[in-house]
């Protein structure tokens, strides 16, 4: 069984299109006009080992706040959809992800109880062109459409394109195993309560 799914979200601010598909080999078309933002989704698709494509068209005349949030939206709510009834899936996941001299540690359960706990600063305001400020306003748009309790902490680091790259590598890594099937969960919702 493929878990794929394709979200479309169109606003006055901008036009997205997400399509994934979980059990993939990690091919990325990525397209948003953000070119950090590609970057970061390019690895998150390689390292998560998830086939998956974005397009956006955003308002980036103004700035490039709202195609990272838009984008993180969506892509949480295809994740949603192609888990579909999350039967079979192992659920939690966490990993240390280090990046040269940054080591951050991403946490996460797919608990369908949104909430973001994201302790990671930067030592600079920018990465190139890109406000730093917006990774965080991407994990918490992901997290919330997708339905995660997400952790992401760095524990150190002086780089802040390192920091960026080791949370979106991080967040792949850890997501690749909670989304993982576990053969001994087959057919049963890994919750007492019987759903997720």
């Amino acid at each position: 069984m493929m878990r794929s799914a394709s979200v479309s979200r169109r606003t006055a601010e901008t036009d997205v299109a997400v399509s994934i598909a979980l059990d993939g080999t990690g091919k990325a078309e990525i397209s948003t006009g953000v070119g950090f933002l590609d970057h970061m989704l390019e690895l998150f698709a390689r390292h998560g080992l998830f086939d998956l494509t974005v397009k956006v068209t955003g308002d980036l005349h103004v700035d490039q706040h709202h195609t990272t949030e838009d984008t993180g939206i969506a892509l949480g709510q295809a994740i949603l959809k192609a888990l579909g009834d999350k039967k079979g899936i192992t659920r939690y996941a966490d990993i240390h992800l280090p990046m040269d001299e940054t080591l951050t540690r991403v946490a996460l359960d797919i608990s369908g109880r949104p909430f973001l706990v994201f302790r990671t600063s930067f030592p600079t305001e920018k990465i190139g062109v890109f406000d730093t400020e917006l990774v965080r306003e991407f994990f918490q748009a992901f997290a919330v459409q997708a339905g995660l309790t997400l952790h992401v902490e760095t524990l150190y680091g002086e780089n802040s394109h390192h920091i960026a790259e080791s949370c979106f590598k991080g967040l792949a890594r850890a997501l690749r195993q909670a989304v993982a099937m576990d053969p001994r969960e087959e057919g049963r919702v890994p919750s007492t309560k019987g759903t997720l």
